[in-house]
């Protein structure tokens, strides 16, 4: 079975306003893709038509083989649709170390009696700590996350969708308001998740520097429209995506 995930002709209306416009492209396991594109390009929208936070006007989002299109964003994330927001999406009250088990628990498919489970569950406490340990956050297991800095909520809110270890990883925009010393620990995840030949890694992205380090394809979004499709390098230097992402034409340099 195909475990490429695809948008076909997927389209979003807003009153008269068309925010993605019959997009159809596909996604392979194994393949990072940022998607680039002006401010009120379509981008995050088209991030919410996939992951089931809006529901499209029109077209289809498919995954290994299965239409999702009016599947809601928690079933979604069951078939395997793992999402990471511009704003954090966490459960502030609990500590760093409990919103990861609470992702352990639900991949495990531990629903119930959770302080008694955790007692006599050594592998879900293994993972856990596991799960910490990659995302920098072992030192801060016993605090808050309302508690944590901004950067360290965007690590917690990638270490939980790690635990629920999705066949594909949404990244929208994961380094917005981190200091520069914050920066690497996300951006190292992202780039050993794409060394994973069965996992499909999508990245929002406005940093052109972090989208030139970590993607193996650009797909370029213009007035909701699916302007380019390609290697980074031609991409970026194309004159479409020159005017319409950096405003400019392009230059010898940005073609070389």
């Amino acid at each position: 079975m195909s475990t490429h995930l695809e948008t076909r002709d997927l389209t979003i209306r807003f009153g008269g306003h068309v925010a993605v416009d019959s997009v159809t492209c596909a996604f392979r396991p194994g393949e990072l893709t940022a998607i680039v594109g002006p401010n009120g390009a379509g981008k995050t929208t088209y991030f919410n038509l996939i992951s089931g936070q809006l529901r499209a006007s029109a077209g289809q989002v498919l995954f290994a083989g299965e239409d999702l299109t009016r599947l809601s964003a928690p079933l979604r994330a069951r078939r395997g649709l793992g999402r990471a927001f511009q704003l954090t999406n966490l459960f502030p009250n609990l500590t760093v170390a409990e919103n990861i088990r609470l992702s352990v628990q639900a991949t495990r498919g531990v629903h119930y009696e959770m302080l008694r489970v955790w007692s006599k569950r050594r592998d879900l406490i293994a993972r856990a700590d596991e799960v910490l340990e990659q995302v920098a956050l072992s030192a801060r297991r016993n605090v808050a996350a309302a508690a944590l800095s901004h950067g360290d909520q965007r690590k917690l809110e990638v270490g939980m969708m790690l635990a629920l270890e999705p066949a594909v990883f949404m990244f929208d925009e994961p380094t917005a308001g981190m200091s520069v010393d914050e920066v690497p620990v996300v951006l190292d995840l992202i780039a050993k998740l794409k060394r994973d030949a069965s996992k499909i890694v999508l990245l929002v992205e406005h940093k052109m520097d972090v989208v030139r380090s970590l993607a193996d394809r650009i797909i370029v979004l213009h007035n909701g429209r699916l302007v380019a499709d390609g290697v980074p390098a031609e991409v970026i230097a194309s004159a479409i995506v020159q005017e319409a992402y950096l405003g400019t034409a392009p230059t010898q340099a940005s073609a070389a």
